[in-house]
């Protein structure tokens, strides 16, 4: 950390500027963060967001009120402080959050929100003082990094709590909302709001417009609609309003609003329809699992057809599976933007995926790989990482901050 603090030091410390959510999960932390955005703007708050990766531009990366920073501004911004970055020896992502920062702060937003971007103990992020910290759902990602348990995870996730600040505990499994709630308290962070303990959701309801679900807060049940699909899509809005309730004052009286403003949340290239097209960036099993549970929930046309690139450091003979449930072919490719050093072997995918009995036709040429699934799908999925689903958008002009 020692890098991004001297950074953030030499810029004035901007991330003290205003207040902050601060968000991390292996999946449910974009959502959270879109729900947050939506009721903090939609209260009339001026509120910048920091995410990663983007999906077409960089500048997706760091937006104010709904609207990215601009590349001329990233340009300026680069060529001020590019010799302290290099002095500093700078990592990308430390730069890129150090901007963002202080972006915001020239912006003078009122609020940001900010999302982890690997782990959270020692991620560039983890500088912040933040108002709440949330830890979504858990699951098995970046393990050459974070560990290969999912408590290993949870606990390098669980870094961003901090003393004397709420903590939000939103993970589902039991043993690891147990691990969380203990490094909280370790913390000594205050107070501590748990999923099942502080909160419950019952009775949600998938369908083509959103997830209808029933949150039960201290004996008080509110029904409440979220536009975005998905069952755990329920459990990351109540994330979001923990957070909310957790910071107290002006921003719990935000979440007593939430019915009102929950429909103004959107999230790029998460179930994402731009009919025929069905865009999800799932990029680990789990992920792939809940977007193919949500592609049967709504009952999208047939037959559907997915475009498919891992990352081969990813899991992706879970993914091949979890899509096969839903899609009548797939079709695995190579997305241009992919690493070269982190591009799946599609000799070894193909061979697997026809001793595993699966429907995939292997197209190498990105571009044909889309057309030749619009010409024989109903719907078209989309999935499996980033890079998939942003070189996808961005050749079918479908963009990502677009309302």
């Amino acid at each position: 950390m020692e890098r991004v603090r001297e950074l953030l030091d030499q810029l004035g410390n901007p991330h003290l500027a205003y207040p902050v959510f601060h968000v991390a999960g292996t999946n449910g932390k974009g959502s959270t963060v879109a729900t947050l955005d939506a009721l903090l703007r939609g209260s009339g708050l001026r509120v910048g967001r920091y995410t990663s990766p983007h999906l077409v531009d960089f500048t997706e990366r760091v937006v104010v009120d709904g609207i990215a920073m601009s590349r001329d501004e990233v340009t300026a911004w680069l060529t001020q402080w590019e010799p302290a970055l290099t002095a500093l020896g700078a990592t990308f992502f430390e730069a890129t959050t150090a901007m963002a920062f202080s972006y915001f702060a020239n912006a003078r937003v009122d609020v940001a929100i900010i999302e982890v971007g690997l782990g959270g103990r020692l991620d560039a992020t983890n500088v912040v003082s933040p108002l709440a910290a949330g830890v979504t759902q858990i699951g098995f990602d970046h393990m050459e990094f974070l560990g290969d348990t999912l408590p290993a995870i949870a606990g390098e996730k669980a870094g961003i709590y901090k003393a004397g600040t709420p903590a939000v505990v939103g993970d589902t499994n039991p043993e690891i909302r147990t691990l969380l709630m203990d490094r909280a308290m370790s913390a000594h962070a205050t107070p501590i709001l748990v999923s099942g303990r502080d909160w419950q959701v019952r009775d949600v309801a998938v369908g083509a417009q959103g997830t209808s679900f029933t949150l039960e807060v201290d004996g008080r049940q509110r029904r409440l609609t979220t536009p975005l699909v998905g069952h755990f899509q329920a459990h990351n809005t109540a994330v979001a309003l923990a957070m909310l309730r957790g910071a107290g004052g002006p921003w719990a009286a935000i979440e007593a609003n939430a019915a009102a403003l929950l429909p103004g949340v959107r999230l790029a290239g998460r179930f994402h329809r731009a009919s025929p097209w069905l865009f999800d960036v799932a990029h680990n099993a789990d992920g792939a699992e809940t977007v193919v549970n949500n592609l049967l929930a709504v009952g999208l046309p047939h037959p559907i057809t997915a475009v498919v690139c891992v990352l081969r450091d990813k899991d992706w003979r879970g993914i091949l599976r979890a899509v096969a449930r839903a899609a009548e072919r797939i079709v695995v490719t190579m997305a241009p933007t992919a690493p070269a050093n982190r591009t799946w072997d599609l000799h070894e995918v193909d061979e697997w995926a026809r001793g595993e009995g699966l429907p995939v036709a292997r197209i190498d040429d990105f571009s044909s790989a889309l057309a030749q699934a619009r010409a024989e799908a109903a719907t078209v999925l989309v999935t499996g990482s980033f890079h998939t689903v942003g070189d996808a958008m961005e050749r079918l002009q479908v963009h990502p901050l677009a309302r």
